[in-house]
């Protein structure tokens, strides 16, 4: 019979199933990459209880909580844990603190023939763990940093490299004011679990060799870095990407617009996906409007309208023109002013293919 555990970090390292008795809210708020929810109680039946908890004690609410989950509602979600436990019989439960409703979980699951643990200390014990471990990582484990020009396809050349941490990957977006995704982003606290566990198997893997993280500024979209990850980043060397003008062009062309609008049409369908598409392109740019200044954001708005008629009427190529533009008169000018602050930070630079190899070397 296995016991229950503490061991966050064998958790985490193995991907060991996880399932998770805490309430639809308190998951969709944050959670782990290797559970499932399947909750005690539902968000409803979750807050009447509290409130009973509040107003009449302990020994009430547990009274309330077996009279709201009972009979059919109960049998039906104790069957859907005994399918997954089966399913996973290498696997935990848990709830928010390793308390009551885990314990409820564990005994009815036992009631009905099968013994299940659970994770001692719960949600909040193992989010206290990879916090912990996010700074230890900062504080002792070398970083390094992969920049370079927008469009230089930095992201493409690090998930080329073995166990790389994609943050824009984790984060589900593309990294610039144009990155949104179809389909999403994590919870902050989604993100922030998703990458403290991928470092924390880097550091496993591959110890004594750095993390390589690409150049990020505070937010990836929505999901925001956090602080002590930043600091660290700030001063952290620096791997310089170099490509050429067209290159990146080309690359934030099949990225951005052919990869982008193929997303938006497979998520809503053809039509629907297409004209989001398009209201994406100019959400985008009239975010950045300030920044360009009226005469700049005026010259790429005309520009991107041309495009876009264009690319309904079955030529999306022009879109080479705006984006060529946004990248010479804008991104480059931000990136260089930035980079001369950072010159004494940069260890190599190169191509792709240069610096493919130099980041080969330091994994032998």
């Amino acid at each position: 019979m296995r016991a229950d555990t503490r061991d966050y970090h064998s958790l985490f390292l193995n991907d060991v199933p996880l399932i998770d008795t805490r309430a639809p809210i308190e998951f969709a708020r944050g959670a782990f990459p290797n559970a499932v929810n399947l909750p005690l109680m539902t968000d409803d039946e979750r807050a009447a209880v509290g409130t009973c908890y509040k107003e009449q004690g302990q020994q009430a609410a547990i009274a309330l909580g077996h009279q709201l989950v009972n009979g059919a509602t109960k049998a039906q979600r104790v069957d859907a844990w005994l399918e997954r436990a089966r399913a996973t019989p290498q696997g935990y439960l848990y709830c928010f603190r390793g308390g009551l409703r885990s314990q409820i979980c564990q005994q009815w699951i036992a009631e009905a023939g099968l013994h299940y643990p659970k994770v001692d200390g719960g949600y909040k014990a193992m989010r206290q763990y990879l916090l912990a471990t996010l700074e230890q990582i900062c504080d002792e484990q070398e970083i390094q940093i992969l920049a370079g020009h927008t469009g230089s396809a930095k992201t493409d050349l690090l998930v080329e490299i073995p166990d790389a941490i994609d943050l824009e990957g984790i984060a589900n977006h593309r990294g610039s004011a144009f990155g949104k995704r179809a389909d999403g982003q994590p919870s902050q606290i989604d993100f922030e679990n998703r990458m403290i566990i991928a470092m924390l198997r880097h550091v496993h893997k591959h110890p004594g060799k750095p993390i390589v993280l690409e150049d990020e500024s505070r937010l990836i979209g929505r999901c925001a870095l956090p602080q002590n990850l930043r600091d660290a980043m700030a001063k952290a060397p620096l791997i310089q990407l170099t490509s050429d003008l067209d290159a990146r062009t080309e690359h934030s062309y099949v990225n951005y617009i052919l990869r982008k609008s193929a997303e938006w049409q497979q998520h809503a369908g053809a039509q629907p996906g297409f004209e989001l598409f398009i209201e994406d392109l100019r959400d985008s740019l009239f975010r950045v409007r300030k920044r360009l200044g009226g005469e700049r954001y005026a010259t790429v708005a005309a520009q991107m309208e041309q495009a876009i008629k264009n690319h309904k009427a079955g030529d999306p190529g022009e879109h080479r023109i705006w984006i060529r533009t946004l990248l010479k008169d804008y991104y480059d000018p931000m990136y260089d002013f930035q980079a001369q602050k950072h010159t004494g930070r940069v260890i190599f630079s190169g191509n792709a293919g240069a610096v493919k190899e130099f980041l080969a070397t330091q994994n032998n």
